[in-house]
């Protein structure tokens, strides 16, 4: 096949994302319950953060001008986190502590561990600077400028600075709607018996869990039977329900392929067959107005196939906002034997060789090999029409990243 007859990777993560229709419904969930959810609107900060000048450490409160003459300074006073604000008398110290309101009159705040106490005073070891160790009121964020972005998805430090400018309840987007659709007569659900040429329906599985990391809600999971009025007819239901189908297997070129002539007859099929390895079969279309990221039926296919090319679409679907990873340039610890027209995403992960980091691959490549993504940590991208040598940089994305 040549290489015009498949559509690069680039160029169909941008036909999927160019296609997505952001979610628009929200809804108000509390604070507690927001981790990987997405902000449906701006926040902008009510008032400094910090609200007050305070200690970054525990210490005492100073004149830095007091110490010029080295005497020992007497403590006048001492406060804690939370309690009222003093004020410092001239040539005097005030002990405090870390997140203590620094006391009118004081420039400086010295570590504990600098002062050597002498019956009610202090005398400071080294040098004081104005302004040292002292947390400026609106460092953190100041009054009126914008904390966190619609589109921001809500990680645990999210979840911190939302509660430091005091919101208690979070206006998110609605998750995205999936039916998940799995094809072939030969499928069992785990827990039943094998029968001759059947198989166990493994990429419901793996669908599921890649749908739940992204923070999706899965609303319809069935298998298909290779029957093309059946295919239409659980398409155009599912379409009536999600927001998002996603099917495996079913868009290739065999007979009993029929999701794939299901988009072309009742629906649209826009994109169809990736420079990609693993993963050339897949397609996008619609139901209606209900998008369809048909993937391959091949399980690390799947796998590989959600993670680069359907995770973008879905972040486009959620209303994310700046979540393009770069990966990371590493040593090859692996080389390939003849170029491909296809990108090639090898299951591998880290290790450390005689020469440092290195990248290692799993040996067998198969992408019905689905223990190889078990054993992976990440995808080693080997570009179009290119081998790769020992030794050679390579772009390596973790799991984590890809599922970011």
């Amino acid at each position: 096949m040549a290489s015009s007859d498949l559509t690069p990777v680039e160029e169909a993560i941008d036909h999927l994302v160019a296609r997505a229709r952001p979610i628009t419904r929200s809804q108000t969930v509390a604070l507690t319950n927001s981790l990987d959810r997405v902000l449906a609107r701006d926040y902008t900060v009510p008032a400094d953060v910090p609200p007050a000048d305070n200690s970054a450490v525990d210490g005492y409160a100073v004149r830095a001008g007091d110490l010029a003459g080295g005497e020992p300074l007497p403590v006048s006073g001492r406060t804690a986190a939370g309690e009222e604000r003093l004020t410092l008398k001239p040539g005097t110290a005030v002990r405090l502590f870390t997140g203590s309101e620094i006391p009118s009159g004081a420039d400086a705040v010295i570590m504990q561990e600098r002062v050597s106490v002498c019956g009610d005073g202090i005398t400071v070891n080294g040098p004081v600077s104005e302004g040292q160790n002292i947390r400026r009121r609106g460092q953190d964020l100041a009054q009126g400028e914008l904390a966190l972005a619609a589109g921001t998805r809500i990680r645990p430090q999210e979840m911190g600075l939302l509660g430091s400018i005091g919101t208690a309840d979070v206006a998110v987007y609605a998750k995205l709607k999936v039916a998940v659709l799995t094809t072939g007569d030969e499928l069992v659900d785990p827990g039943q018996p094998l029968g001759p040429g059947q198989i166990y329906n493994s990429n419901r599985y793996t669908l599921l869990g890649l749908l739940a990391k992204a923070g999706c809600e899965v609303v319809l999971c069935e298998a298909l039977k290779d029957a093309r009025e059946a295919t239409r007819k659980t398409l155009e239901r599912a379409a009536a329900e999600a927001d998002l189908i996603i099917t495996s297997g079913g868009v290739s070129v065999g007979e009993e392929d029929h999701v794939r002539a299901v988009l072309e007859e009742s629906g649209n099929l826009s994109l169809w067959r990736l420079a990609s390895k693993p993963g050339k079969p897949m397609a996008f279309g619609t139901i209606g107005d209900t998008p369809v990221l048909g993937l391959p039926g091949n399980p690390v296919a799947v796998l590989v196939s959600f993670m680069v090319m359907g995770m973008p679409f879905i972040r486009a679907c959620q209303g994310r906002t700046g979540v393009t990873g770069g990966g990371e340039q590493i040593p090859a610890g692996f080389s390939t034997e003849k170029p491909s027209i296809r990108r090639q995403y090898v299951r591998a992960r880290k290790s450390i060789g005689d020469d440092g980091l290195m990248i290692t691959a799993y040996p067998n490549q198969s992408s019905g090999v689905l223990s190889s993504a078990c054993w992976a940590d990440g995808l080693a991208v080997v570009p179009e029409n290119t081998t790769i040598n020992l030794g050679d940089p390579v772009t390596y994305y973790s799991f984590a990243e890809l599922l970011e």
